[in-house]
């Protein structure tokens, strides 16, 4: 077999042979219920395309609205037809027009941006996870905010903004390399600007608006398997979406009642709230670390928790040395040549502990011994949220109690796989 050749391989426009329409039915015994989806075509350069491919260039792929039907099991009903959002994208710049990851990416953005509607938010996505998110007073400082949160990652990745994108924010954008950027709106002269960087595929959800009509709602999400099974489960929905629908951190162990010693200050909570709803967004088994409504390390997808707690650790060290050495110098730390300059930044990052200090620790699950929350305790970390129900949380306690740290409960895991 002739091996591929992939700078082509990546320039293909498969061509799919899905059907344009969709049924998926249910019965039971009541009777049946039946789904009805369109597949999504662009009208790009005259002609009707869908999806580039799929995860991979050899994959064709198409993706599907679902306009008509409706799902009620049990006592939970599917969101209702007609509340398009990404997968009723509009293409205002094609360029290199979207394939399956680039949908989504920007759909995991909207993921966690549907629980900021309230404040300019900006969620930056690689992979399925977000690099950086952030909240701010305006669009461009939530995006500096996020982008700095990890701009190595930011690499190649989808910017998704949940106000107008503005001149000024569109410059901070084009310095850098983006797949995909994602807005409820462009201000005039921004589209103009893009054509600078024409393979930037330039996605319009005008339903942004209303995102906040998304939270709560559930939809069917479809797992297949390797034999052509489907497990099929209802989309998670967080319960807690304020401060004060978390749980005090207590517990009864032996007879002896363990209870955190001190609650979150106002900031601290709006960093445990918000690293929690971030949370919902990002793969598991997975820990964050939130500071000023801003993510300041993500570690995802671990087996273990002590490891991804570290893992979220270090890279809060490696992304603040990239941005110092951005800043000061307009280098990449890791391509930094002047040696003095590199140790000096490094020591800055080592006494400020990766800016950890006075951070939240969110986590998507309980800690089943204490070294996982340890490690950002160690760091600094002045409140943690997780859903507690570990045979150990009394250890758990102790330890923020030994730090002198707050520690709420969810009662809920937050899973995604």
């Amino acid at each position: 077999m002739a091996p591929i050749d992939l700078k082509k391989a990546y320039k293909t426009i498969n061509t799919d042979s899905f059907p344009h329409k969709m049924e998926i039915t249910l019965y039971d015994e009541h009777g049946r219920q039946t789904l009805h989806y369109e597949k999504a075509l662009w009208n790009i350069e005259g002609e009707e395309r869908g999806l580039r491919y799929g995860e991979n260039p050899e994959q064709e792929a198409a993706m599907y609205r679902l306009i008509n039907g409706n799902l009620t099991l049990g006592e939970v009903t599917s969101l209702k037809p007609g509340m398009h959002l990404a997968s009723d994208v509009e293409l205002l710049q094609s360029g290199k027009h979207p394939g399956k990851t680039n949908i989504t990416d920007a759909d995991a953005a909207l993921n966690i941006l549907r629980y900021f509607q309230d404040r300019p938010a900006v969620a930056i996505i690689k992979h399925n996870n977000p690099c950086g998110v952030a909240l701010g007073a305006t669009i461009s400082e939530a995006y500096h905010k996020a982008y700095m949160a990890d701009r190595v990652a930011a690499f190649g990745g989808c910017v998704a903004l949940n106000r107008e994108l503005d001149i000024e924010t569109t410059e901070m954008l084009l310095e850098g390399y983006l797949e995909v950027v994602v807005a409820p709106s462009y201000a005039p002269g921004v589209l103009e600007m893009f054509q600078k960087k024409p393979n930037i595929r330039i996605m319009q959800i005008g339903n942004m608006q209303r995102l906040g009509q998304y939270v709560g709602q559930r939809v069917v999400d479809f797992k297949s398997l390797i034999d052509g099974g489907l497990i099929l489960q209802w989309s998670f929905n967080p319960i807690a979406l304020r401060a004060n629908d978390f749980l005090t951190a207590e517990i009864q162990h032996k007879g002896v009642n363990y209870k955190v010693n001190r609650q979150p200050t106002e900031m601290e909570a709006k960093d445990l709230l918000f690293g929690w709803l971030v949370e919902a967004g990002v793969t598991s088994n997975s820990v964050l670390y939130v500071k000023n409504e801003t993510t300041v390390g993500i570690g995802t997808g671990e087996q273990d928790r002590v490891g991804v707690a570290e893992i979220a650790r270090d890279k809060a060290y490696r992304k603040l040395a990239d941005r110092y050495s951005w800043e000061g110098h307009k280098c990449p730390f890791n391509s930094l040549s002047n040696n003095d300059a590199k140790q000096g930044i490094w020591q800055q990052v080592v006494t400020e502990k990766g800016g950890l200090p006075g951070s939240a620790m969110v986590s998507d699950a309980f800690f089943p011994f204490r070294d996982g929350i340890d490690v950002g305790l160690k760091e600094g970390v002045t409140s943690v949220v997780q859903p507690g129900g570990s045979i150990r949380d009394f250890e758990v306690i102790e330890a923020c109690n030994e730090f002198n740290a707050a520690m709420v409960f969810t009662g809920q895991r937050s899973f995604r796989h």
